[in-house]
Parts: C-alpha cells; sequence; structure tokens
C-alpha cells in the first residue's frame, strides 16, 4: 500500500508540474531522415485527462513526421538558469488527430490566445499526445518512470463538463476573488485577472497577461467541490489581506 501511495504522490506531482506551464520541445520520428529523433517547439494545453493536446499544421515537418509515426515524446521543463536543478518532466506518448476542431478550441484558445491565427487556418489541427509513460526528474537523485495510470488524474467529466459555466460566473461575478488569489497566493498584484480553466486539480487565471496557476489542496470532481474550494480560498485570502 505503501508502495503504491508513494507512485501516486509521484504521478501527481510530474502532473502538477506539466500543468504549470503550456510549452515543450516535441520530439518525433523523422519520415525524411529515416527514423532519427527531429525536435520542434511546441505549445501545449492538456485536457481534462492529463494529455497534452498541440495545434500543428499539416505542412510542419512535425506534423508529417507523426501522421508516418504516431510516436512522440515532449519535454516539459522551465527555463531557468540552472534547468537541471529545476526539474522536467518528460511525455511518451502517441499522438491523435482530433476529429473535431471546434471542441477543444475554446479551451485551447483561453490559455493560448495568440494561437487564434493559426486556429483559423484550415490546414491546422489539433493532436492529442496519448501518454502512455512518463519520466519524472524533480531534481538531484529524485529520478523517476511513472505509468501512465499513476500520471492520469482522478476521472471528473462532471467537472469537465462545468467548466464553461464555472469560469464566466467567476469571471463575470468574483474577479475581485481572483485579484485576492493572486496576491494571497503568488504575492503579485494585479489590475486585470480572469480565469481561463479550472481542472481536478486546480485551476489558472490570467493575471495581466501572464498565466498564473493554483492547486488545490485535494482534488475537486465536480461543480460544487470546486465552489467550495474557491470559496475556502477567498477566506484565506481575506485573512491575509493588507490594512
Amino acid at each position: 500500500m505503501a508502495d503504491t501511495e508513494h507512485a501516486l504522490a509521484l504521478g501527481q506531482e510530474a502532473r502538477l508540474f506539466v500543468r504549470q506551464h503550456q510549452n515543450g520541445v516535441l520530439s518525433t520520428l523523422s519520415k525524411r531522415l529515416g527514423g532519427f529523433p527531429f525536435g520542434s517547439v511546441s505549445p501545449y494545453v492538456l485536457d481534462h485527462e492529463g494529455h497534452p493536446v498541440i495545434l500543428i499544421s499539416t505542412l510542419a515537418e512535425h506534423t508529417k513526421n507523426i501522421d508516418a509515426d504516431p510516436r512522440v515524446s515532449l519535454i516539459v521543463h522551465p527555463c531557468a538558469e540552472d534547468m537541471q536543478a529545476a526539474g522536467r518532466v518528460t511525455l511518451v506518448a502517441r499522438a491523435e488527430r482530433l476529429p473535431d476542431k471546434t471542441a477543444f478550441g475554446a479551451r485551447y484558445l483561453r490559455y493560448l490566445p495568440q494561437a487564434a491565427d493559426y486556429f483559423a487556418m484550415h490546414d491546422f489541427h489539433f493532436y492529442r499526445l496519448r501518454v502512455e509513460d512518463v519520466r519524472y526528474i524533480g531534481g538531484f537523485g529524485k529520478i523517476h518512470w511513472i505509468r501512465p495510470e499513476r500520471y492520469a488524474p482522478p476521472a471528473a467529466p462532471a467537472l469537465a463538463e462545468a467548466e464553461d459555466g464555472i469560469l464566466e460566473h467567476m469571471n463575470a461575478d468574483h474577479a475581485h476573488n481572483l485579484r485576492e488569489y493572486c496576491r494571497h497566493v503568488h504575492g503579485v498584484d494585479v489590475l486585470d485577472a480572469s480565469m481561463v480553466g479550472i481542472d481536478c486539480d486546480g485551476f489558472d487565471v490570467r493575471a495581466d497577461g501572464h498565466v498564473l496557476r493554483f492547486d488545490f489542496a485535494t482534488p475537486v470532481l465536480d461543480a460544487e467541490a470546486a465552489r467550495a474550494a474557491l470559496v475556502d480560498l477567498a477566506r484565506q485570502a481575506r485573512a491575509t489581506a493588507p490594512g
């Protein structure tokens, strides 16, 4: 039992690490070069199952590679002075093209609005990177292979269905709370804050143009649990408000 709990904890750490970022290096197997690894920079947004979704053109080299062989990896790491000490996660996956471009479009563009022009082009499509294995390096000596079922978030279809409504409510009626969350958790005072996504592990706020991540203390699986977690965070923020 202890080993299982430890593996689940490591999987959650890796997943939360990936949630903090929206850019990685995608490695595909080169069709042109007979299978040599081919690396390219790739923005991504996670779906509610924890799989990265990327928006790529049929004209791009990595798309041609994926269509020939769907085996890929995506390394996620921060831009830090000492990148080896900062930690990183490599997601080993199989890429699959999403048949419907519009279904994921709203979520993707909330996180990456700069991709709107690409999204509008007919030759750009979404590919989901379905995770099959995970390499997590959390710092010196903290090196683990993590099975995909340990990395996967708890199933929360009710929360995924409620996401748009939660965002609309928070942004219309509780923008002041979002600004207080930024001050309380991240120590920054912002003028403009809007929630761009919520998942079982936490939520993301665009604060003066930068996306800030907020993790829940425990996973939430539906709108009611999300409301309770957000109300609790608002109480904590008010308790630490200056003056």
